[in-house]
């Protein structure tokens, strides 16, 4: 029987899919191997967001994205204390924001009333979360549990679901982030929101932190799109616009004294659709590449398994130029079925031995390649 180590005991050897303590957070970016767990800008699921944060953060990641809520941080931080009771290094914590309307932060939503008693439910089939139950529960989505990844949105046959958007108001921002004294904190912008980035960021420095990094997320969609979209190939134009937008955040980054880090938005939380996604970040960042104003780039949106042989493929300055990745949907896809069986149990994945040795093992696979990455010396 696999047992974790006792925190008396936590300098021996770590446990199965565990990769020996490595390198600090800054240091990790620094050398292009940071790693980054996104638990959903939406997601509320408490329970699930301790265990999962406990995993990653055994498994190496250097950092854990999570909504700017009390309830989520809370969570966050207990599973990240229990992973370094057993060896790890501590991972920056980092919650979300947004400057506008986006599709991190909304929330799916349906009247289970209106639903037809036949409707063979593609929305319950689609949903990466399980946050729409069967027909017989008689319950709509799970608030709780949904993400915002919209894929129920055409999947269902009567145009029955809609999104609610979860965007802060403006003065509850800065007590907010006072309160929740993150390390690192991450802007979700869009081509043409310059005003509202600098609004949001205002508000973030009225807040007093002393942070790490403030990360800025953004893909080619632009201010009035709505939906998942992956980048279209419009010509250097656009490579041009959009790279025009991060220097503008870049001044204001500057002006504000914050160090900024960059995730290039490839195909939002749909990296455990297949391996075609992990192409949009990669494209997006030989597109613009040459245009980026200075800082890390990390990769998002599509990022799975398949994503550092894709980055690999690049060769010389361009596969140097990548900091790292962010593993969202994927990294709690692969755990999904685990978490559900603690979760029917009562108990915790964290305190379920045999459970949590195969989650490691799933949680390591995804990980373990981007702590130990070759990378190519940059010019």
């Amino acid at each position: 029987m696999f047992a974790l180590p006792s925190p008396a005991a936590r300098k021996g050897t770590p446990p199965s899919g565990r990769q020996a303590p490595g390198l600090d957070p800054g240091t990790a970016l620094a050398r292009s191997r940071w790693v980054k767990w996104i638990g959903g800008a939406s997601n509320q699921d408490l329970a699930a967001i301790e265990d999962l944060a406990g995993v990653y953060s055994l498994a190496g990641v250097h950092c854990l994205d999570v909504a700017a809520d009390p309830a989520v941080a809370a969570a966050a931080r207990r599973g990240i204390a229990w992973a370094m009771e057993r060896g790890a290094r501590r991972p920056w914590l980092m919650v979300s924001l947004s400057d506008g309307a986006d599709p991190h932060f909304r929330k799916a939503w349906f009247d289970p009333g209106r639903c037809p008693p036949a409707c063979p439910r593609p929305c319950e089939r689609v949903c990466p979360a399980q946050a729409i139950p069967p027909a017989a529960a008689a319950r709509g989505v799970l608030e709780e549990r949904c993400y915002g990844c919209g894929r129920c949105l055409p999947a269902c046959p009567h145009g029955l679901i809609s999104e609610r958007d979860q965007l802060l108001e403006d003065q509850a921002v800065a007590p907010l982030l006072a309160a929740l004294r993150p390390d690192a904190i991450e802007l979700h912008t869009r081509i043409g929101r310059s005003r509202s980035f600098a609004a949001r960021l205002a508000q973030v420095r009225a807040a007093g932190l002393p942070l790490r990094r403030l990360a800025v997320s953004c893909g080619l969609e632009v201010e009035g799109q709505r939906g998942v979209a992956g980048p279209v190939d419009r010509g250097d134009a656009e490579a041009e616009a959009f790279a025009a937008e991060l220097w503008d955040r870049f001044a204001q980054l500057r002006s504000a004294g914050f160090a900024p880090l960059w995730q290039l938005d490839g195909r939002p939380m749909s990296g455990d659709v297949g391996a075609g996604t992990a192409r949009a970040a990669v494209r997006l960042l030989e597109r613009v590449l040459p245009l980026l104003p200075p800082g890390p780039v990390q990769l998002a949106g599509g990022t799975n398994q398949a994503t550092l042989g894709f980055v690999e493929a690049l060769g010389g300055h361009a596969a140097a130029a990548v900091a790292g990745v962010a593993f969202g949907s994927v990294a709690r896809v692969r755990l999904q079925d685990l978490l559900g069986q603690a979760q029917e149990g009562g108990l915790r994945l964290l305190d379920q031995p045999e459970r949590l040795r195969a989650a490691l093992a799933l949680a390591g696979e995804l990980v373990a390649p981007w702590l130990s990455r070759p990378v190519p010396e940059r010019r």
